[in-house]
C-alpha cells in the first residue's frame, strides 16, 4: 500500500529555504547550504549523476527514489524552479501540482505534470493511482502542512544540515494549535547531514 511521506532537507533551526527565493536563486539566501549533502560526495546517484553523494547518503537517497511512484508539490515551488524546465532531476516520476489555476504554458519533456485545482486531497488520490503501489513523495512545505492537517501524511523524512539559517521559509509553520505526535523510525548520521525518519500518529 502506498505511503505518503514528506522528504525534505532543512537547516537545524527548521528552515527549508532562505529569504529572497527567486527563480534565479530558488533556495534563497544561504539556502544552498541546506542541500549541500546532495553534492559534496564522490558517488553519483544511480538515478541522476547530477547528484554526487557519500556512500551513506547515496544509499538513503537512491533507496527513497526506488520506492517513489509519484510526487506532489505546490504551485509556488513549480513556478520558482520554472517547472524544472520540463524535466525534474528524478525523471520518470509523475508530478502533481496543487494550484488554484493551471498555467497557460509550461514545458513538459521528461516529466509528466498534472495540475490539480480542487485541493491537496484529490492531488494525493491521483498521485496514489499513478504510483501503482509505490510511495508518494511530498517535497514542499505548504503541501506537507496541508497534508498533516488533513491526516494524509504517513511519514516525515528529514535531512538536517548542520547550519542555523536564522530566517527564511519554515517547514512546520501553519499547523494549528494542536500537537502532532511522532514515532521515531530511524536516525542515521550521514556525511554533513543527519537523516531522521518519523511516523505520524493521528
Amino acid at each position: 500500500m502506498s505511503k505518503v511521506f514528506l522528504d525534505i532537507s532543512m537547516s537545524l533551526d527548521g528552515f527549508i529555504a532562505g529569504t529572497n527565493d527567486t527563480p534565479e536563486q530558488p533556495l534563497g539566501d544561504g539556502g544552498t547550504d541546506i542541500q549541500a549533502w546532495l553534492f559534496n560526495g564522490e558517488q553519483p546517484s544511480d538515478y541522476n549523476e547530477f547528484f554526487k553523494l557519500s556512500s551513506v547518503n547515496k544509499k538513503i537517497f537512491d533507496t527513497t527514489i526506488s520506492n517513489t511512484g509519484a510526487m506532489v508539490v505546490g504551485r509556488n515551488t513549480f513556478d520558482i524552479v520554472n517547472g524544472w524546465n520540463g524535466s525534474h532531476p528524478i525523471q520518470g516520476v509523475p508530478i502533481f501540482v496543487v494550484t488554484h489555476q493551471a498555467p497557460a504554458h509550461y514545458l513538459e519533456e521528461q516529466t509528466s505534470f498534472t495540475f490539480v485545482t480542487d485541493g491537496v486531497k484529490n492531488a494525493v488520490q491521483q498521485a496514489k493511482k499513478a504510483a501503482k503501489g509505490k510511495d508518494i513523495s511530498i517535497g514542499t512545505a505548504n503541501i506537507a502542512q496541508q497534508c498533516m492537517k488533513a491526516g494524509l501524511l504517513d511519514e516525515i523524512h528529514l535531512h538536517v544540515s548542520p547550519i542555523l539559517l536564522g530566517k527564511g521559509t519554515r517547514l512546520f509553520d501553519h499547523l494549528g494549535a494542536g500537537s502532532i505526535k511522532l514515532e521515531s523510525l530511524q536516525v542515521i548520521d550521514g556525511a554533513t547531514v543527519t537523516h531522521l525518519m518519523y511516523k505520524l500518529i493521528y
